[in-house]
């Protein structure tokens, strides 16, 4: 038996970036909203003030805001006949402990994805036939167009407060800015963060290249800004402590920052944090969501009754409370068939590392966004007639921080380990080294999936999430070429030693921490045989429960996803403002 609440509106799980969007538009809508977070409440003012907020060892080393593994954790297999394995440390997969989720401790790089990731099944196919897909890949489109979503970019970067320069408005290609991009409605809020002495030696080398490089759009602020919440945010001070830690200075566009400042205030907003969902309730007939039941901060199972249920947690918690709720059928890879789980994808990292002889990079004047990058080989940027994979990759370098303990691992092959030698290249290379890092398009595979393990419970006696991945035959191939293109604007750069990073020549494992851009296994789209949620993020199959996050994502674009994840967020709550709210049902495409 549980003890049980008093109904309400709309109950949100998870009150990351996706949960913090949903609940200011549907409280500003008036309805009456409760947030249920498996973290502790986190404030900007008390937990990230400065003297605080710059601890190392606290926040990297020791993982301070994140999910510890031993309060939740995930099995690991790379292929369906391995034995999938509990991931026991720190790992790739980072999940957030608190309110703000991952959006407290990211970096803040606010991508756009392109209009070509929306619609990779069927402009591939327009161009260069069904054959360009390699056996067992299922790309399929997202039931959503680049032009559907735009405006919900523009919404979310106005609340983010995003740095940055268009470089494609309304069709009008400007220099400077990303002249890949889709037309956009207007420019940036805010103007792109001051440019670094690595930036400027990029820029130089990939524009005599031939390529169009520009600054990266960032969740960092350049300058004082207000955002249409009334919530201001202060300069970006350059202190190089953004990913792992929140902000202190009110400068990094998070949850905690920009959203729930305003919503804390509204008296049909709750939180009630350190409790974690178990399941979905249905109803007897299974078509709709009656509420939640999940386990409070002092052991008491409680139900949250309600109208609507918005799932909103980390992308591998969708799917599994998806997965642990019965609400869509579970993807089996034997068969192809079932939904939940399906097209899970990862992020194809490469790139090259180099060491110049003589520069004054000062690593220390850092931000998490303050990159350089070109576009001119992601998604379908570049003609791929005769190359035998799709998609590619952004190549950037980035001056995110040079803090003294994780910095110190940059020294040139053959160093040693210790001792005066390895002193010696630890201070050369201090202000000498850096990379070119390629986030590439990670795409669904038959044989890559999440689902429930068999075998390994949590402490609550509920099964595990089980991962089954690998690199791709197209990730490797499209990695590769986007290692050969770094190592290329490395030697234009003028480094002296350039080495090869190409991670995806081995079998992936989830303890090399390349990216922990992760998504799908709850992806969207106009098809309830192949997507787990319609174009609106509302379940088929329980019309009242809709599922946001990067877990609606039917591959992964060359970027990391958090923008895109705030625009489709977005466009969702206006689908259940405008339409779920008139007519409660399954919508219809308008």
């Amino acid at each position: 038996m549980s003890n049980k609440r008093e109904k309400v509106d709309a109950v949100i799980v998870g009150l990351g970036w996706a949960g913090s969007l949903m609940a200011n538009e549907l409280t500003l809508a008036g309805l009456n909203v409760v947030a249920i977070e498996r973290g502790s409440w986190r404030d900007t003012s008390n937990d990230f003030p400065t003297t605080i907020d710059t601890d190392e060892l606290r926040f990297v080393s020791r993982r301070a805001i994140m999910q510890p593994t031993a309060v939740e954790t995930l099995t690991f297999r790379n292929n369906p006949i391995q034995q999938a394995l509990p991931l026991r440390e720190f790992n790739t997969y980072q999940f957030g402990m608190n309110v703000g989720g991952a959006g407290t401790h990211w970096n803040g790089m606010t991508w756009r994805f392109l209009p070509y990731d929306f619609q990779s099944y069927s402009q591939t196919v327009e161009r260069y036939g069904k054959n360009k897909f390699l056996e067992g890949m299922q790309v399929q489109d997202w039931g959503v167009t680049f032009d559907d979503v735009e405006p919900f970019y523009d919404k979310f970067e106005r609340y983010a407060g995003t740095s940055g320069k268009a470089g494609n408005i309304k069709g009008e290609k400007i220099e400077g800015g990303n002249v890949f991009e889709g037309p956009r409605s207007r420019d940036y809020p805010l103007p792109p963060l001051k440019r670094t002495q690595l930036s400027m030696i990029f820029d130089k080398a990939t524009r005599e290249m031939g390529y169009h490089p520009f600054a990266v759009p960032a969740g960092n602020t350049s300058g004082a800004y207000t955002n249409p919440l009334g919530v201001n945010m202060a300069p970006c001070t350059y202190c190089g402590y953004c990913e792992f830690f929140g902000c202190g200075n009110w400068s990094k566009s998070s949850p905690n920052a920009c959203i729930l400042p305003a919503v804390m205030q509204r008296p049909n907003f709750t939180v009630i944090t350190e409790s974690e969902v178990l399941r979905v309730n249905k109803a007897p007939d299974g078509k709709t969501a009656t509420g939640v039941t999940f386990i409070g901060s002092d052991g008491v199972v409680w139900e949250q009754p309600a109208d609507i249920v918005v799932i909103s947690a980390y992308q591998m918690d969708n799917v599994r409370l998806m997965l642990l709720s019965g609400i869509g059928q579970p993807y089996d890879h034997k068969t192809g068939e079932g939904v939940v789980g399906r097209n899970y994808a990862y992020q194809t990292i490469s790139g090259a590392g180099f060491f110049f002889e003589d520069e004054m990079m000062n690593p220390f004047i850092g931000a998490g966004a303050l990159s350089q990058a070109i576009d001119d080989f992601n998604g379908d940027n570049f003609d791929h007639t005769g190359h035998d994979f799709i998609g590619g990759g952004v190549a950037l370098v980035h001056s995110t921080n040079g803090r003294p303990i994780g910095y110190s691992n940059n020294v040139p092959p053959g160093t040693p380990r210790w001792g005066a030698d390895w002193k010696k290249a630890v201070k050369h290379s201090y202000q000498n080294y850096n990379n070119i890092y390629c986030m590439g398009n990670s795409y669904p595979h038959r044989d890559v999936f999440l689902d429930l393990d068999p075998e390994y419970k949590d402490r609550h006696g509920q099964p595990l999430l089980r991962v089954t991945f690998d690199w791709i035959e197209n990730d490797k191939r499209s990695a590769k070429f986007m290692a050969d293109r770094s190592v290329e604007i490395a030697h234009a750069m003028g480094a002296k030693t350039v080495v090869r990073q190409e991670p995806t020549a081995k079998p992936f494992s989830p303890m090399d921490n390349l990216s922990s851009h992760t998504t799908g296994g709850a992806c969207m789209g106009d098809n309830p045989k192949t997507s787990a949620v319609n174009r609106y993020l509302q379940s088929w199959d329980v019309h009242n429960v809709f599922v946001c996050g990067a877990s609606a994502f039917a591959n992964n674009g060359g970027y990391n996803p958090t923008g895109t994840v705030g625009a489709l967020t977005l466009w969702a709550a206006e689908a259940i403002k405008t339409q779920y709210l008139k007519s409660p049902g399954p919508l219809v495409r308008v």
